[in-house]
Formats: C-alpha cells, sequence, structure tokens
C-alpha cells in the first residue's frame, strides 16, 4: 500500500494497491524481457553498412601473373584480404523492429509495474501544493537530504498529463544525477524496471491505476 507524501516529504495517508497490480505475474518474466528488448531494439537506426567485394570499384584485373613470381597468387585487389577490398559478412541495411502485439506489452507494462508495487517501491506525491524552488529543497524530499541524493536510489517521478505543477517539477530535478522525470504518456517498461523506486504524482496514479488488460483500453 503506497505512502502519499505532501510537497514536505511527510505521509500524510495511504493508498490502496490497485486490484490489476495486486495478481501473480511472476509466470510473465518473459513477456516483460520481450517488450524490454523492443523497447530498446525498435529505436535502433540499423544504417550499418559496409561493401563486398562485388560492390567495390576497381580490381578487374589481376594483380599480377598465376606463377612464377614467388609471391601468393592473387586474383583481384578487392579481395577480402586486401587494404580497402570488401568485406566478409559486414553489416548490412537492415531493420530491428520487435513486433509484440498490443496485449502483451500491456501485459509486459503491468507485471512490471506490479513487481514494484510489492517491493514497497511506489509513492504517490501530492503535488496540488508544489511550491518547491530549489533543487536542494527537492533532493530533501526525495532522498531526505542534499547529501544523500549524490547516493540515495535512483528515482523516476511521474506526471500526469497536463500536470499543473510539470514544469516547476522539471526545473527542481533537472540537476539531480539520480532522478528522472517523465509522464504518463511516455512511461514504458524499461523506465518502470530501470529505476529503483517510482514517485507518481496523484494524477498520474489515477492515471495509471486506470489501466486494464481488457480489449480497447490504453495506458
Amino acid at each position: 500500500m503506497p505512502n502519499v507524501i505532501d510537497s514536505n516529504g511527510k505521509v500524510v495517508r495511504d493508498v490502496a494497491t490497485p486490484a490489476i497490480f495486486e495478481a501473480d505475474y511472476s509466470a510473465k518474466a518473459h513477456t516483460i524481457f520481450r517488450a524490454v528488448y523492443r523497447e530498446f531494439a525498435s529505436p535502433r537506426a540499423g544504417t550499418a553498412s559496409t561493401k563486398k567485394r562485388d560492390e567495390i570499384a576497381g580490381g578487374g584485373r589481376k594483380p599480377w601473373k598465376q606463377k612464377g613470381t614467388g609471391r601468393a597468387r592473387q586474383g583481384s585487389i578487392r579481395s577480402p584480404q586486401w587494404r580497402h577490398g570488401g568485406v566478409v559478412f559486414g553489416p548490412q541495411p537492415r531493420s530491428y523492429v520487435t513486433d509484440l502485439n498490443k496485449k502483451e506489452r500491456k501485459l509486459a507494462f503491468v507485471a512490471a509495474l506490479s513487481d514494484r508495487f510489492k517491493n514497497g517501491a511506489i509513492t504517490v506525491l501530492d503535488a496540488s501544493s508544489f511550491a518547491i524552488a530549489k533543487t536542494a529543497d527537492f533532493a530533501k524530499l526525495v532522498f531526505g537530504s542534499a547529501k544523500d541524493a549524490k547516493t540515495g536510489p535512483t528515482t523516476l517521478v511521474v506526471l500526469g498529463k497536463g500536470e499543473a505543477k510539470a514544469d516547476a517539477i522539471h526545473r527542481v530535478a533537472r540537476n539531480l544525477r539520480r532522478v528522472g522525470v517523465t509522464d504518463t504518456s511516455a512511461l514504458d517498461v524499461k523506465d518502470v524496471l530501470r529505476y529503483d523506486r517510482i514517485i507518481f504524482t496523484t494524477a498520474a496514479f489515477d492515471a495509471v491505476s486506470g489501466v486494464t488488460l481488457g480489449n480497447g483500453s490504453s495506458k
């Protein structure tokens, strides 16, 4: 059951864990793996390219006669063993996009968040009265002190769509090396797993609580 804290870091109440995150997803580890693999692989450009020997200009003439020179026989200066020669089995332009259907992507997201809920790594921030203007004060809110911000657990702050205090939170968090800020529309599986803990604003928590695995639902 996550704690709800105010802008001073004081626990004001608890909030119930959404029922969907209380289910057992221990058998879905491979689905999570596939989702993370897709999120890392799909953005790759896939533009690495090398030329094979038949794509390199020149080399049509045999460099020296077959016999009598005492040197190894050669048929072309564009053979792979020559400098500037062709590359054997080198990379060619390709797409790294990996398919994963919508239901599996959503299941991986829910399973990853469920693990965070069960391990007590979720906190909710009531940002309605957020008035922090200094990074040191925000570090105190997140880590307990500015000093602990250098060694404390990595923390992801998740904002709701159209969050009123979004600009203020981005401003005070941007110089904290161990803090990331995103919103519910950009939150994905690799973000959930990358950070040691997650702080949702109340708006973000309400949005995430509405996630379902039924048809037509969205993250």
